[in-house]
């Protein structure tokens, strides 16, 4: 039964592109060796895969590839590693240009090299400086509204402190008891405010076994601690 013709065209699917590319170069390369004997031929391929990777295919095995191109540039009567170098050395040179032309251009943004701008050229890089500057102009008003919107949750998050700290004072003036902590019936540590001047936080340590409680002395047995 023949085999029936395939469409000529990309396989898509990477495994079978590659089954059928080792495939038919292994034919390809089996052909040519029969060329190559059967006919007295030099036959040299470069075969490069989808994946980069070179295959190299020359016959009689004596011969290598850049013999049969050197015989090839002799009989053409050309160079190709000129021609290639030649071509290196033009894309190097266009490439020397705009570099050349965009260092112009940044020195003429620069205030600098206007001397050979006419009249035209001077009001299209006026108003290209005008549309950067209108660009860097909206930059800084976002970082200073970034700015300001994070100054702002922080006077927010201090006054929600000050709000606090109203609150316990007002209890505390309710409450002369307001903030004392039992623990076990040994005092440690109490938050209050003193009555003169300004409102400042303090830190007591009650000591309920002092030796002036014991003995009814005249020592209240209360240290305070000026925390702010």
């Amino acid at each position: 039964m023949a085999r029936g013709k395939i469409q000529i065209k990309k396989i898509e699917n990477a495994t079978n592109r590659q089954v059928t590319y080792s495939k038919r170069r292994n034919g390809l390369f089996k052909k040519a060796g029969e060329l190559a004997v059967l006919c007295d031929a030099k036959v040299s391929i470069i075969m490069l895969s989808g994946t980069n990777k070179i295959h190299e295919f020359h016959s009689p095995d004596h011969v290598t590839t850049k013999q049969l191109f050197d015989q090839y540039q002799q009989t053409m009567g050309i160079d190709l590693w000129s021609s290639h170098y030649e071509k290196m050395q033009e894309d190097l040179r266009k490439r020397k240009e705009i570099n050349k032309n965009l260092r112009q251009e940044i020195r003429q943004r620069m205030g600098d090299s206007l001397s050979e701008l006419d009249l035209n050229k001077l009001q299209t890089l006026e108003q290209d400086m005008e549309k950067s500057l209108e660009a860097i102009r909206g930059r800084k008003y976002k970082v200073i509204g970034n700015q300001i919107e994070t100054s702002r949750k922080k006077v927010r998050n201090g006054e929600e402190v000050h709000r606090t700290l109203l609150l316990e004072f007002d209890a505390r003036e309710e409450d002369p008891h307001y903030g004392l902590v039992d623990n076990g019936g040994d005092y440690d540590s109490v938050i209050g405010y003193t009555n003169e001047g300004e409102p400042r936080m303090l830190s007591l340590r009650l000591q309920p076994n002092h030796h002036n409680l014991a003995s009814g002395g005249g020592g209240n047995g209360l240290t305070t601690y000026a925390l702010l």
